[in-house]
């Protein structure tokens, strides 16, 4: 096998769909760097312990669907972004090998949203004080919600079983459509590659002109949930962009 300095990784079930491996990978390949990338497939997040004793060259991981709030008990640290969303999606694994826990998804979204605030639809839909709607409660939508908050936009969080006053059920969307809504974001894998068949069954034809459509899924970079807004003319955003920003924080953070 061959022996690298250092290996870092990405961690999670179902990683096909991965852009991660191949953009590190080529990040050392260009600084001529023996580092490696590899993606670290897990069934159950207690395994994941074992896989860093027995690699001691593993020095950071990324984190993605579904471990991000599940690997925070693992962890020996967090940082306060981590600390106050409640999820990690880049882990550090210092000389010791403690394990500190970071959120570059907030990083990420944020890039993103600063393209989404040069619509003009966004300017129009915050004046009227319309309230976001996120598709998804996991860890990425933790960071959406954090994002929001900082912005001081109001939203609503989709569940199929509604538990707090910011939640709503799919019902009060097929209600009421996308009107009372300005920017609609979807943080669920629901058509992520390779199920690109696959969609959130929603009221696609009461979209509004106001209204702007964020899919952070990049793998396809058009979505059937995007793709439902750009035949209504609305702007559609995709998760490419994040990805990169949250990588380059991520690997700001091993240097």
């Amino acid at each position: 096998m061959y022996n690298f300095d250092k290996i870092y990784g990405l961690v999670g079930r179902n990683l096909s769909h991965s852009f991660s491996k191949v953009f590190f990978n080529k990040k050392f390949s260009d600084l001529g760097l023996n580092y490696s990338y590899q993606n670290i497939e897990i069934q159950d997040i207690k395994n994941l312990l074992d896989i860093i004793e027995n690699n001691k060259s593993l020095s950071g991981f990324n984190v993605t669907i579904p471990y991000k709030e599940s690997i925070i008990p693992y962890l020996d640290s967090l940082d306060d972004n981590a600390k106050e969303v409640g999820a990690v999606n880049t882990v550090k694994i210092d000389e010791k090998r403690h394990l500190k826990g970071y959120n570059t998804d907030v990083i990420g979204f944020k890039a993103l949203f600063d393209d989404v605030k040069q619509c003009k639809n966004f300017h129009e839909s915050i004046k009227d004080k319309r309230e976001a709607l996120i598709f998804g409660s996991g860890g990425a939508s933790k960071a959406v919600q954090f994002v929001l908050n900082q912005e001081n936009i109001p939203f609503k969080i989709v569940s199929r079983n509604p538990r707090t006053c910011r939640d709503i059920g799919y019902f009060e969307v097929y209600d009421k459509g996308f009107y009372p809504y300005s920017i609609i974001i979807n943080t669920t894998p629901v058509g992520m590659f390779p199920d690109t068949e696959n969609y959130i069954d929603l009221p696609y034809s009461t979209i509004e002109a106001h209204n702007i459509f964020i899919d952070l899924i990049y793998n396809p970079l058009e979505t059937i949930f995007l793709k439902n807004g750009i035949k209504m003319g609305i702007p559609t955003f995709n998760g490419m962009k994040m990805l990169y920003e949250q990588a380059e924080a991520a690997w700001k953070i091993w240097q």
